[in-house]
């Protein structure tokens, strides 16, 4: 009996010792003049100007992800001959559309 009082005793001691390592943080906290919270980052949109000197280029990767990084955008869709594509508009996508030469004719956002 003891043997378990002492256990219940040191598993008391360790739970309140414990409790203080809890940070919160909210607007009393936080120093004045300062967020605690930052801001949500700044959503990916697509501007597909840019990205419109790849037009007439090879289909590769290499160009896929350089007209990526021109726009702005989150994801790239490329767009095959002849291919159906899904009408959900996207504002982070950046579609790439080339021939049956691998050239690409098309660049847009959606």
């Amino acid at each position: 009996m003891k043997r378990a009082l002492n256990h219940v005793a040191m598993t008391a001691v360790m739970v309140f010792s414990l409790t203080g390592c809890v940070v919160s943080i909210n607007d009393s906290d936080a120093p004045a003049g300062t967020d605690p919270v930052p801001p949500p980052p700044r959503p990916m949109v697509c501007d597909a100007a840019p990205a419109q000197r790849h037009l007439g280029k090879e289909a590769t990767q290499a160009v896929g992800e350089a007209a990526l990084r021109d726009s702005g955008a989150r994801t790239l869709r490329w767009g095959t001959p002849g291919s159906a594509w899904t009408m959900d508009f996207r504002e982070d996508r950046i579609n790439v559309v080339y021939d049956a030469r691998m050239r690409i004719t098309e660049i847009a956002c959606g």
